[in-house]
């Protein structure tokens, strides 16, 4: 068993982070770190104790995110929970724009923790 966290850019990045560091140290098991951002994730706050596998988003800059952590979910069976960061948007917003969040929310194969950033 594996808890996977996609860590997206601005403050609900590192808040998914430690939820999913938190989650699987729950759950005794490991954690994937999927990073979508694009700069180096700063992981000095994750216990030293919890095994821990760090993955860059692949394939092309355009690609889809919600179908980067929906295919990284595919290729690891061993994964038993996604956990995601969420930010407030407003109705019209995600009307307009989508949402991964939304997204993977609804298409995950696995149950997912969604974490909302911090006001």
């Amino acid at each position: 068993m594996t808890v996977l966290v996609a860590v997206p850019e601005g403050r609900e990045g590192p808040q998914a982070l430690y939820a999913g560091a938190a989650e699987a140290r729950l759950l005794d098991t490991d954690l994937v770190v999927l990073n979508m951002t694009l700069h180096a994730l700063d992981v000095s706050g994750l216990p030293e104790d919890l095994k821990v596998t760090y993955l860059e988003r692949s394939g092309p800059e355009d690609r889809d995110p919600a179908e980067a952590v929906l295919d990284e979910i595919a290729d690891r069976p061993d994964v038993q929970r996604l956990v995601i960061g969420m930010r407030r948007r407003s109705p019209v917003g995600k009307a307009l724009l989508g949402s991964v969040a939304q997204r993977l929310l609804l298409d995950s194969p696995v149950p997912v923790l969604a974490v909302k950033a911090a006001d």
